[in-house]
């Protein structure tokens, strides 16, 4: 299956501790059916003139595009960064089951329970 309407999302945070926060409220809203977090990832990047170094916490979150919009909101209010990198990804395809996993666990407006895990 190709071209289902699915994202990847990659989104820095400044701890393990605020990407927890943040994959719990968004997974539990609906706007993403799982988040993976990357507890310590080290980050260099400009910012206001000069190069600065960070040690960051990553979440990867998968989505459909159609989620997007609410997403990057919903992130910005719980994040802590002024300006919070928010990147997202075309997922082209993949594994059938899990994909069509991602369309139920994914629904606008429904905070009922997932139909299960994909593992």
């Amino acid at each position: 299956m190709i071209g289902g309407g699915w994202v990847l999302v990659l989104v820095t945070t400044s701890n393990k501790e605020e990407a927890e926060h943040i994959a719990e409220n968004i997974v539990r809203e609906k706007l993403a059916a799982c988040t993976n977090i990357v507890e310590s990832v080290e980050s260099i990047y400009w910012w206001k003139g000069q190069v600065e170094k960070s040690s960051e916490a990553l979440l990867i979150i998968k989505t459909k595009v159609t989620q997007l919009g609410k997403l990057i909101r919903r992130i910005k209010t719980l994040h802590s960064y002024e300006v919070p990198e928010i990147i997202a990804l075309p997922i082209i395809g993949g594994y059938p089951d899990y994909l069509k996993w991602l369309d139920s666990s994914v629904q606008a407006g429904s905070n009922d329970q997932s139909t299960g895990s994909p593992r």
